[in-house]
């Protein structure tokens, strides 16, 4: 995973890309204390659970899969084995 840092706020998550459709982001910290967007929408009562992206977040993340900064991953999914 690749850190990504939001072009509004400043906060860093790790992104993933899996192929064009498919991002994994992996928040760092809390999101409703980390990034403006998210602690606005718990002021007015909706849980992050249930906001799906911060806008700016996806577009410093879209800037950076343009730029090169983050590319497709190679890895294969799932990865092969089993649970004992």
């Amino acid at each position: 995973m690749l850190p990504v840092e939001c072009r509004r706020c400043g906060n860093a998550v790790l992104v993933e890309k899996y192929s064009e459709a498919h991002t994994s982001v992996q928040w760092l910290g809390d999101a409703e204390q980390t990034c403006p967007e998210f602690a606005l929408r718990a002021q007015e009562g909706e849980h992050s659970m249930f906001v799906p992206t911060c806008g700016a977040l996806r577009g410093s993340i879209d800037d950076a899969v343009e730029d090169g900064r983050v590319g497709i991953s190679l890895r294969s999914y799932p990865t092969p084995g089993r649970l004992d």
